[in-house]
């Protein structure tokens, strides 16, 4: 697993932003996370060591814009550069996630045809008005592989008509002393839709305030992740 950020900033754009910890970490450092900057590492994949190799090892997946989002539009006159890598990187599988699938079209390469084999997009959702709006565009667009994030989640959801097509659904809860609650039987119900649809599934971590039979939890950052794993709920087909 290696990370690409190529580019550094963002601007929050529905309620799923509201503590994101990218701006709350920011903040702490006194940096304006508005101001969208092309990183210095930006060609990082095709980086190579002394004796020419890459230096991200073939085969691995790559996470892309973990700290951004791939379709800001601050970031279109870089983007089509970005394509690029990945195509001559296709030995690399590249993963994105989104909150503006909206503008995916206005934001393909030319030869992107019905999607690029070593690329995976996310469409990242945390309630059911943005569920609706982003799915409904999502399960039409031409991506190869498409996985749906429902993080942080913050109130129980249906997705089952948008699962045809999708390989993965993670759901995970929100981190933050303001977080909002994740309850367990939400994750659950996600769970449920995923398995009559046959489509994998992943419960990546609690929220801060995780509610499960009438009781709720406060659990450490540190250890949302690994609560989520000791559940062991997560579905493979």
């Amino acid at each position: 697993m290696s990370m690409w950020n190529p580019w550094r900033g963002c601007h929050k754009c529905s309620e799923g932003c509201k503590y994101c910890y990218i701006h709350k970490g920011d903040s702490k450092r006194g940096v304006n996370t508005n101001i969208i900057v092309k990183a210095t590492n930006f060609y990082a994949p095709l980086a190579k060591d002394k004796s020419g190799n890459y230096k991200m090892k073939s085969g691995q997946t790559v996470y892309v814009c973990f700290s951004t989002d791939f379709l800001l539009e601050d970031a279109d006159l870089w983007r089509e550069e970005c394509w690029q890598v990945m195509k001559e990187r296709s030995d690399l599988h590249f993963l994105f996630l989104t909150k503006r699938i909206e503008r995916f079209m206005d934001c393909i390469p030319d030869d992107w045809g019905d999607g690029y084999e070593n690329v995976t997009v996310g469409c990242t959702i945390e309630n059911q008005d943005r569920a609706d709006f982003r799915l409904n565009i999502f399960s039409k667009l031409p991506i190869k592989h498409k996985n749906i994030i429902c993080q942080p989640l913050i109130e129980a959801i249906n997705i089952e008509k948008y699962l045809d097509g999708v390989e993965l659904v993670v759901v995970g809860g929100e981190s933050d002393r303001n977080a909002r609650p994740l309850d367990y039987d939400w994750v659950l119900d996600i769970r449920n839709q995923c398995m009559k649809k046959q489509v994998n599934f992943e419960f990546r971590q609690c929220g801060t305030y995780f509610m499960k039979e009438g009781k709720q939890y406060t659990i450490p950052t540190k250890q949302l992740m690994a609560q989520a794993r000791k559940a062991n709920i997560n579905y493979t087909i």
